[in-house]
């Protein structure tokens, strides 16, 4: 599922026009599939996305292949996705729509490094986007204008490749630090030379029905001898 939804309204007719020369000038200068829609951001708590970026780190380094320095998101992949994470997005509501040039001050890197990253998110499926344009008028005239990317953090599910890490399996039983079970009260308390001491052996676990009863009795009565 994206994390937005697009309430979308489609371009008005003669978008392009055709030249006799056969080659196609742009009504508005904005992209064809840009949309004048509301975007609808889903919220995404800083914790989670703190966790899907370090998951992002881990895909990196697990499909980066020897010989070559990147793997399915690289260095620029990841710059960017860390600005867009912890410099841009909107916890609360899931806003996310920074201009390429933002993204590179953020990340100290270039504008065209900016789009190589995107264009690795992306294909890996670690980042959608869409395009906005908004309306406006000049002199009584109708015109559109670009606007920055709507976008998107997926979740680690739909990213292409991806396989989360297998959970670590419990020590064995005669490993290193691994502690004996605890006898039972009842068992410590036969292994007390006196009557106090078992008592309070018997009164150590309140979860011991029976020991805790044979504590109260044990109180009532006075030890022989």
């Amino acid at each position: 599922m994206s994390a937005f939804q697009l309430s979308f309204t489609p371009l008005p007719l003669g978008e392009l026009v055709a030249g006799l020369t056969g080659t196609a000038r742009a009504t508005w200068p904005v992209w064809r599939d840009s949309s004048r829609g509301d975007v609808k951001f889903a919220p995404l708590p800083r914790k989670k996305a703190a966790r899907l970026y370090h998951e992002a780190r881990r895909f990196e380094r697990t499909t980066r292949t020897p010989g070559r320095q990147d793997g399915a998101l690289g260095r620029n992949g990841l710059a960017v996705l860390h600005a867009l994470i912890f410099d841009f997005l909107n916890y609360a509501t899931g806003a996310l729509f920074p201009s390429q040039e933002s993204i590179a001050r953020a990340a100290n890197i270039s504008p065209r490094s900016v789009a190589r990253g995107l264009a690795k998110l992306k294909a890996a499926g670690v980042v959608n986007w869409l395009r906005r344009c908004a309306e406006d008028w000049i002199e009584g005239r109708f015109v559109l204008r670009q606007q920055s990317n709507a976008y998107a953090i997926l979740p680690a599910s739909q990213w292409r490749g991806y396989a989360a890490e297998p959970q670590a399996p419990p020590p064995h039983p005669d490993a290193w630090g691994a502690c004996p079970p605890l006898p039972s009260c009842l068992d410590a308390a036969q292994a007390d030379t006196s009557h106090a001491a078992r008592l309070r052996t018997l009164a150590l676990d309140p979860h011991d029905a029976l020991a805790a009863a044979l504590a109260r009795l044990g109180s009532h009565i006075a030890p022989k001898g």
